[in-house]
């Protein structure tokens, strides 16, 4: 039986086992993480946690809607034993009324012709060969830009606090980014603190020889997966290819090991051709839709 639960309803304990234990697991579907980003998220589970949804939910003009948020790529249905494409079916059967518009990213293609399904492009690497196998794999533009940066030998460094990382965003990329908003920021720098406290990731940099910071990256780690959230480039890091060499370091330390490299996707060309250029295989993930909203707010998002 499936069961609506509000946040305050849900054990974190048995949910997070059931996340833990299932299939190609992402740190999106952790309580901790849904905690962070989507504050009184809820869920639907069945009795015992053997599957389970989160429920995304947030309310605006006395509206219900379920949204994706910003630094969280995907959900769904997540279990250790049940098909995953059928317990997503289900949970959709199963979702509240209230929820009139419903914008979800999720890692299943659901069966409901009442829904918009949007393909959309995720890049991943399975690391569980040794270093030289997964090189061989690179393109040979890929190779190019790794030996291009290497000679100059860039340092990587660990001091890179989350606001500096946040704020080299911001002045390189804060412009032509839309639909970031200073409270996903500081949600995302929340993120940040709880994963460098409770070791569950890190943030690597490179600097300049004047110390200024020209790169970055906030790793989410957890077992069996490294997710690049967080990636920023500077017309510096460009040109010296610096972000080549970080993954490629990247790679090289975990290389050998049950792990999958998730570089988030994208759906820009350039940045989609630099996660492919290191062998990477196409993971999607599907956005889903529906909007049930009376003329004239069914514009609302």
């Amino acid at each position: 039986m499936i069961n609506y639960l509000r946040h305050n309803e849900i054990d974190h304990q048995q949910w997070d086992d059931c996340i833990k234990d299932s299939p190609r697991v992402k740190p999106y579907g952790f309580s901790w993480y849904l905690d962070i980003m989507s504050p009184e998220w809820d869920a639907l589970t069945d009795d015992e946690y053997d599957a389970v949804f989160p429920i995304p939910g947030f309310k605006k003009y006395g509206i219900q809607y379920i949204a994706t948020p910003v630094f969280l790529q995907q959900l769904g249905a997540f279990s250790p034993d049940i098909q995953l494409q059928r317990a997503l079916n289900e949970f959709f059967d199963y979702m509240p009324f209230f929820y009139r518009l419903i914008d979800l990213c999720v890692g299943q293609r659901i069966d409901n012709d009442h829904y918009k399904v949007t393909l959309k492009a995720n890049y991943e690497l399975d690391l569980s060969k040794p270093y030289e196998k997964l090189l061989n794999g690179f393109s040979k533009h890929c190779r190019r830009n790794i030996e291009k940066a290497s000679r100059k030998k860039p340092d990587l460094v660990s001091d890179v606090t989350p606001d500096e990382l946040i704020d080299l965003f911001i002045v390189n990329k804060g412009q032509e980014v839309r639909g970031i908003k200073a409270h996903d920021y500081q949600r995302l720098k929340s993120l940040m603190n709880f994963c460098l406290k409770n070791r569950k990731g890190r943030i690597i940099g490179v600097r300049s020889l004047k110390k200024k910071l020209i790169y970055g990256v906030f790793l989410v780690e957890i077992k069996g997966n490294k997710t690049m959230l967080f990636v920023v480039n500077t017309p510096a890091s460009r040109e010296k290819s610096t972000g080549y060499y970080v993954v490629n370091e990247i790679i090289r330390e975990s290389a050998g090991t049950k792990t999958i490299l998730d570089f988030a996707g994208s759906s820009i060309p350039s940045i989609a051709s630099f996660m492919e250029s290191f062998g990477s295989t196409n993971m999607p993930y599907y956005r889903i839709y529906r909007n049930r909203l009376p003329w004239p707010v069914r514009m609302l998002k």
